[in-house]
């Protein structure tokens, strides 16, 4: 095999008030990645050919691209656990975005996934799936300053994802709810991380904290459940979407028009812009998504519409050749 083709799908973080600890996968839009064994001869480590869909935007150097550092990490791991069969080998990393970048669908972490499941089949799959979030960390630790695994989580295994704990990482794959639907509208505008996480509070009362616990254990609740109207319920966040909200144009009336329309809960995806309304049934969310729509289009704002189940596969190996 000299070559691996990997699709990883964008991702809802945070959901709610669940803020750094639970994710879920979508079943699209995201990005590809192909690895392939270097051609020439001594050239060692982990390479990025091209990247198309960013615009030019994105570095092709390695060290500061989140796909190359995360394949270049693992790459590391194995040569050091077994130099013999890994020390020589490079690696080249052709990348297409299919997700626009500081679009809070997990765009840094779509193609970062794609790259490590890619390079570890190439390289005869020696590490899990749950064995590969730790690399593909590292890449979330260059793109916003900050290792978390809510976006990376559920793009590698799909479903919900519930980080109990960072310091040591414990990773708990929650079931996939059957009724709910998803509908996120993606304003046409960017908003980096790093700028999101500045305007958050770094502390909070104990009533605040309170209210935030509660909605967090009644969200896992609701996904054992498969309640969607409890989910719903426990997106109340009263902690971090009060301060995000203001760097979104048109949230609070795009979450009004979402509820009218039969949301059971709506909310901020990720670090924003994009936002996200669970529901009940595929009717529902095409009619909470043109609401949405609606709203933003009030405001000269454009932006694209996503209508998906919540993704139960995660990153899919496309071709192997």
């Amino acid at each position: 095999m000299n070559s691996v083709r990997v699709f990883a799908p964008a991702t809802v973080a945070n959901v709610g008030s669940a803020f750094d600890v639970l994710g879920f996968a979508l079943d699209a839009p995201g990005d590809i990645v192909e690895a392939r064994i270097s051609a020439t001869l001594g050239v060692r480590g982990v390479r990025i050919v091209s990247i198309t869909g960013d615009g030019g935007r994105l570095p092709l150097d390695t060290a500061r691209n989140t796909a190359g550092v995360s394949a270049a990490a693992l790459l590391e791991h194995l040569t050091h656990r077994d130099p013999k069969s890994y020390g020589e080998i490079g690696l080249e990393l052709t990348i297409e975005k299919g997700l626009p970048i500081g679009s809070g669908l997990g765009s840094s972490s779509a193609s970062t996934v794609a790259a490590v499941v890619a390079a570890n089949e190439l390289l005869g799959a020696p590490l899990s799936r749950m064995e590969l979030i730790p690399f593909a960390m590292q890449g979330e630790q260059v793109a916003c300053g900050a290792a978390h695994a809510d976006n990376v989580a559920p793009s590698l295994l799909g479903g919900f994802v519930l980080i109990r704990s960072y310091t040591p990482l414990d990773i708990i794959a929650l079931p996939a709810p059957t009724k709910l639907w998803v509908s996120v509208i993606s304003p046409h505008l960017e908003l980096r991380t790093q700028d999101a996480r500045k305007v958050l509070k770094r502390t909070v009362s104990m009533d605040l904290a309170v209210a935030q616990w509660g909605n967090v254990a009644a969200l896992v609740a609701g996904i054992y459940r498969n309640d969607v109207a409890l989910m719903g319920r426990a997106l109340e966040d009263r902690i971090v979407e009060p301060e995000r909200a203001q760097l979104i144009p048109g949230f609070f009336d795009a979450k009004e028009a979402a509820l009218l329309a039969g949301a059971s809960g709506c909310s901020i995806s990720g670090s924003g812009p994009s936002i996200f309304a669970l529901s009940d049934s595929g009717e529902k969310a095409q009619s909470i998504g043109a609401a949405m729509t609606q709203v933003l289009n009030k405001l000269d704002l454009s932006s694209t519409l996503h209508i998906s189940r919540v993704n139960q596969e995660g990153a899919q190996v496309l071709a192997r050749a």
